[in-house]
């Protein structure tokens, strides 16, 4: 979520001299637009909605069950040459002075524990598991819940140090970096289930981890993100996700909707259209300062821009087909030599705006 941000950056960016603003673009919105808007579960949590009413509302057809614990392996750094770490009493079946820090390194395809001074202590094996006490810390990361795992990367040498984590701490981790935590109690409980459910339906399958600790899976944080709110939202709605045909659902969420959610065919453009990934009102985000939004563009940044899909100089963007919301699905960029067909969320993403809910005027 965060790393979107930095597009806003581009939407104020403009022309100096005799080059004028020449292209006016009106939109909504910040993020994809696909299931639960953070903005808008906040302004329903505001209006007394509990939490479950929320995350159904945004995943139709869809209902709410339990899953039973288990760990979560998340990837902190990868392509290490070296893992120090701290807080840990015992690892590759070795007792380890908690309060001293440890390191470990590759040789060939195992893993080897070092003590303070860098003597070698133990060949681990493939796996070295660090635990003990109410968290390890990596050294220049953070502190963390449950074990921390370093394994040997796919690049010679390196190693990958991951967290391996109980589903709750998981989820303790992910929500105050989600959703602020002074928010309503219903809407970080929202934010927790879908949370939940979104990592254990979306499994990246990595070399020994199955979630990121960024924005390509869910942000995590570990113990530093935990606040006494959002450890309240998770305990409350412990281990319950979102089912759909008794499977666990792909719950996207995003910031701000601008009023009304989209469909996910018309944002992942080739995607299969998902009956509980449907656009849906959202009428309680104005709260968000992205709920709308103008960027101005000269005439030579949009060429720039979208210079490699516009044949000659771009005369006008026309819009073919918008989706469930008014996001743009397609549109034809019209040139001065022809005209080319490209996507909404690949003008989105070229101009760096912040959703694909977007109004086009060239400026005289």
């Amino acid at each position: 979520m965060a790393s979107a941000l930095a597009a806003a950056a581009v939407l104020g960016a403009g022309a100096s001299g005799a080059e004028a603003l020449t292209w006016k673009i009106k939109g909504a919105g910040f993020g994809h637009g696909i299931g639960l808007s953070q903005y808008g579960a906040y302004g329903y949590a505001k209006h007394g909605w509990g939490y479950k009413r929320i995350v159904l509302h945004y995943y139709r057809s869809t209902t709410i069950g339990k899953t039973p614990s288990r760990n979560v392996r998340v990837l902190l750094r990868p392509y290490q040459s070296s893992v120090r770490f701290t807080g840990a009493s015992a690892a590759c079946k070795l007792k380890l002075a908690s309060s001293k820090t440890y390191s470990a390194v590759r040789k060939g395809g195992h893993v080897v524990l070092r003590n303070p001074k860098g003597s070698g202590l133990r060949n681990c094996g493939k796996v070295l598991s660090a635990t003990g006490g109410a968290s390890v810390a990596m050294v220049g990361k953070g502190s963390y819940r449950g074990a921390l795992q370093v394994r040997p990367s796919s690049v010679p040498g390196k190693v990958n140090a991951i967290n391996s984590v109980k589903l709750e701490d998981y989820v303790r981790g992910i929500v105050a970096r989600e959703s602020p935590s002074s928010w309503p109690l219903n809407a970080l409980r929202a934010q927790a289930v879908v949370a939940r459910s979104y990592g254990l339906a979306n499994d990246v399958g990595g070399n020994g981890f199955d979630q990121y600790d960024d924005t390509r899976s869910q942000v995590y944080g570990g113990i530093s993100a935990e606040t006494s709110r959002t450890n309240k939202a998770v305990s409350t709605s412990k281990l319950q996700v979102v089912k759909y045909k008794g499977k666990i659902a792909s719950t996207y969420f995003f910031s701000t909707s601008g009023g009304h959610t989209e469909n996910i065919e018309n944002v992942f453009i080739g995607s299969s259209p998902q009956p509980y990934l449907k656009g849906v009102k959202d009428p309680y985000d104005g709260s968000s300062p992205y709920h709308r939004w103008t960027a101005r563009i000269s005439q030579s940044g949009m060429q720039s821009a979208l210079d490699d899909l516009v044949r000659g100089k771009l005369r006008q963007i026309k819009v073919v087909k918008r989706g469930s919301s008014p996001r743009v699905v397609r549109a034809k960029l019209i040139g001065s030599g022809g005209t080319t067909k490209v996507s909404g969320p690949t003008i989105q993403f070229r101009l760096g705006l912040r959703d694909s809910w977007m109004f086009f005027k060239k400026l005289k």
